[in-house]
């Protein structure tokens, strides 16, 4: 999914992304055709949503649903009307909240049987970045969701702005990777270098997330906030030394989702489950989780669970309280009304 707000550079980015001879197969989902100025590539007109590329990629107009939209488009595939495609790229409008989207992408049953989520990326401009930030709720979300975030226009911002929202970005979200686009260029391999989403990569991307949050020695009780507050959304790190059990922890943050989801923008972590060698990987956004995934080993020497959050005016102290409760019950007892 690629994200970023209005005047970011998502335009630019999305026309570098398909030069790329690894997107030759790829279908791409946008609002308007003319928003990211293809038109000189056109080659064959499907129907009036759907375009195919001089590159080989396939273009469709997103109109209203975004769920029928990716149904038609697989659907034409299924029919041989349009040609096949290994990848898709959703490109969100500039003032999309992108949680709603990811909630359709992850939890939608019947797109889940055909795709998954691979990697959300977002542009930042780094000339007007901060002050949209401060401004634009939905900037704050594109920023907190983002797996990669591509600094756009730092050829011509100011050196010291681009450092301060480079910080700035690294206190909403740590755990995201950044690029840096220079003169309309990015280092495209990079940004398709790895789906993080991809089993494969797992264990190297939850490593990253870990290391982000726990660079900074945690405190006494094991919960270690960053404290990096901005506005109303910052992250932080719950660290548990025992194995967890696995329906007590189920139900904790099935309980604490339902209640709050709509304030946890993001939350990942790393598992020692009671009776599991390896470590379970946990990825969700808002209500929604992933299925949980197993790693074929501990990617370092420590055996700690360690669950980030990505929240947005909710109390640290609310979670962590939930958390002690969570530690005090266990054995998969139910957690009680302290939990949500």
């Amino acid at each position: 999914m690629l994200t970023g707000f209005l005047g970011s550079g998502k335009t630019t980015l999305l026309n570098q992304l398909l030069k790329h001879p690894s997107l030759d197969d790829a279908a791409v989902l946008i609002n308007e055709f003319g928003e990211i100025g293809i038109d000189h590539q056109l080659v064959e007109t499907v129907d009036e949503s759907t375009v195919l590329l001089s590159s080989g990629c396939l273009c469709c107009t997103i109109r209203d649903d975004l769920k029928q939209a990716i149904t038609e488009v697989h659907d034409k595939r299924a029919r041989g009307l349009v040609p096949p495609y290994r990848r898709m790229i959703v490109e969100t409008t500039g003032l999309a909240d992108p949680a709603p989207i990811l909630a359709t992408l992850m939890n939608d049953v019947s797109l889940r049987y055909h795709y998954r989520l691979g990697t959300i990326i977002t542009t930042v401009d780094a000339v007007n970045g901060l002050d949209q930030l401060d401004r634009q709720e939905e900037s704050l979300k594109q920023a907190a969701v983002a797996d990669r975030i591509v600094l756009t226009k730092t050829d011509i911002a100011e050196v010291e702005a681009v450092e301060t929202l480079r910080q700035r970005l690294d206190q909403i979200n740590p755990s995201a990777e950044f690029l840096i686009g220079r003169h309309g260029e990015v280092d495209v391999e990079h940004v398709l270098r790895a789906d993080v989403y991809d089993p494969a990569e797992k264990g190297q991307e939850v490593l990253r997330w870990i290391e982000a949050e726990t660079a900074a020695p945690h405190a006494h009780g094991h919960v270690h906030d960053v404290n990096r507050h901005d506005a109303s959304i910052y992250s932080f790190c719950l660290i548990h030394d025992e194995p967890v059990d696995w329906t007590a922890f189920g139900i904790w943050l099935t309980m604490l989702l339902h209640t709050h989801g709509e304030n946890i923008l993001r939350v990942k972590g790393l598992l020692n489950v009671e009776g599991v060698d390896t470590p379970v990987v946990i990825n969700g956004v808002q209500h929604i989780i992933h299925p949980p995934m197993h790693l074929d080993a501990w990617p370092d020497e420590s055996r700690q669970s360690r669950v980030v959050f990505i929240v947005r005016g909710l109390e640290r102290a609310l979670i962590e309280e939930s958390l002690a409760v969570f530690n005090r019950l266990g054995g998969g007892q139910p957690l009680g009304s302290k939990a949500a």
